[in-house]
């Protein structure tokens, strides 16, 4: 219960369905400074990978890591592990240091897999483009509020169906715990962390997109503040945005770092999406005061009232089809664009935002 009490250690685990031989897919990971690296390489591990090599400068961190992944090698530089016979490379380095891993991974003739964010400035993102362009290797994301999420994996599934008709808005909620004491101090300063919107909203934009169908979206307005923690003049609290995609479907997200410590979870992340012929609501973490469980999803169609608990029912298949596509070529786990074009959004909503706290 501790982990789920904490965002920054919350590493979901999944059933192993293995899409590689044994050894086909060795994994190095450079940089330990957030714990999202454990849920990553989790999924990677269940869907066959090998985590092989580690290196982050601290060795507490890596004594840590290597305690949940015995089987990787601790290695002397970054340089060890982007030498070492790996197919990808993945990172939850500070956020303003990932595009560079993931750079350095490429150019490599590695495939990387970066926490959310992994790009925090236009020139980064300008670079990363134009690395991948030339070396022909991949850049993912873990946006995990989606792809660690069984719940939002099976209303994707309502959503193939039909089940609420035409997608007319999609609204998400990201409330965060921030567990001040933990935080080391890069957390609070926009230009490691990237902005709130950049942060966390770029969860909220991927699912925006994915749960809508739309190809792209543009920011309406968007929002900033820091209302409780005036000490750390660099930091915002909230964040909201209003977005329209291509399709004409509504956009919304709020974020913020404002979960109550009575909250038996991190937040209670929420996305709720209207259709023509109903709604889905998706309860990601707890169902507050009735299941402390995740994984919730509701919905009401012209048939009637829903409800599933969906733990343990989907699984992650975004892990297996991220493997796959590394190793065959294809773009069928996230397409590279796509990743790219988010990450935009999430700039252009943080460059626009207007600070509103008084």
């Amino acid at each position: 219960m501790q982990e789920k009490m904490d965002g920054g250690t919350y590493a979901p685990k999944g059933k192993a369905a293995a899409v590689c031989r044994p050894g086909e897919f060795p994994v190095g990971v450079i940089g330990l400074d957030h714990g999202h690296i454990y849920g990553m390489c989790n999924g990677l591990s269940e869907a066959g990978a090998e985590i092989a090599y580690v290196y982050d400068p601290d060795p507490e961190k890596v004594e840590q890591f290597l305690a949940a992944f015995p089987g990787a090698k601790p290695c002397g530089s970054r340089e060890e592990v982007l030498e070492a016979p790996v197919r990808l490379i993945a990172s939850a380095a500070v956020p303003a240091d990932r595009a560079g891993v993931g750079i350095e991974a490429m150019r490599h003739g590695k495939d990387f897999f970066g926490d959310k964010p992994p790009i925090t400035t236009r020139k980064q993102l300008a670079e990363v483009r134009k690395t991948a362009a030339s070396t022909g290797r991949r850049f993912f994301v873990y946006f995990s509020e989606r792809l660690h999420v069984e719940a939002s994996v099976y209303a994707e599934e309502l959503l193939q169906k039909g089940t609420i008709g035409r997608v007319v808005q999609v609204m998400g909620w990201g409330p965060h715990r921030l567990n001040e004491g933990t935080r080391p101090a890069w957390f609070f300063d926009e230009e490691r962390y990237g902005g709130i919107l950049v942060d966390i909203g770029c969860h909220q934009i991927e699912q925006l997109l994915r749960f809508s169908g739309a190809e792209n979206a543009e920011i309406v307005t968007s929002r900033i503040g820091n209302y409780a923690h005036k000490q750390y003049e660099k930091f915002q609290d909230f964040g909201d945005c209003t977005l329209q995609c291509s399709n004409g479907v509504a956009g919304y997200f709020r974020v913020d770092w404002f979960t109550p410590d009575g909250l038996g979870a991190w937040g209670d992340g929420r996305t709720l999406i209207i259709g023509t012929d109903g709604y889905i609501e998706i309860r990601k973490y707890i169902d507050i005061a009735s299941d402390p469980e995740g994984d919730h999803v509701y919905w009401a169609d012209r048939e009637g009232e829903h409800h599933v608990c969906a733990s343990g029912r989907c699984g992650f298949p975004f892990f297996g089809r991220m493997i796959r596509d590394c190793l065959d070529g294809t773009q069928n786990a996230m397409r590279q664009d796509y990743i790219f074009r988010v990450m935009e959004l999430a700039l252009d909503a943080q460059e626009k935002a207007v600070r509103i706290e008084k």
